[in-house]
């Protein structure tokens, strides 16, 4: 699910993202913009677990959700079971919506 929450923000966005569980994994860079990649695990395993991808574009964060059910099941593939929609993805949506509100 994509969705934008509008700057300026209170803090950093790692700080912002560890405030509401999620741990940094990595970056990249797309069109010379940073893109972050931070998840949030539902329980005591890997998976299922939130998965964001962040952008922040002059302020405004831009951040693409979804849910990993399972880790990658072929070796080399990156391709893996997620859900973009859904009630568990709309609830953590509203969670993020309403902590930076």
């Amino acid at each position: 699910m994509r969705f934008v929450i509008k700057g300026p923000l209170k803090n950093s966005i790692f700080n912002l993202m560890r405030e509401l569980g999620y741990h940094f994994l990595g970056e990249n860079e797309d069109e010379g913009v940073k893109e972050f990649n931070f998840v949030h695990q539902l329980g005591r395993d890997s998976y299922p677990r939130f998965h964001v991808f962040l952008k922040n574009n002059k302020g405004d964060l831009f951040l693409n959700l979804h849910l990993d059910q399972r880790k990658t099941v072929y070796k080399g593939a990156r391709a893996h079971a997620n859900e973009k929609e859904g009630e568990l993805v709309e609830d953590e949506t509203k969670r993020i919506k309403n902590y930076f509100k």
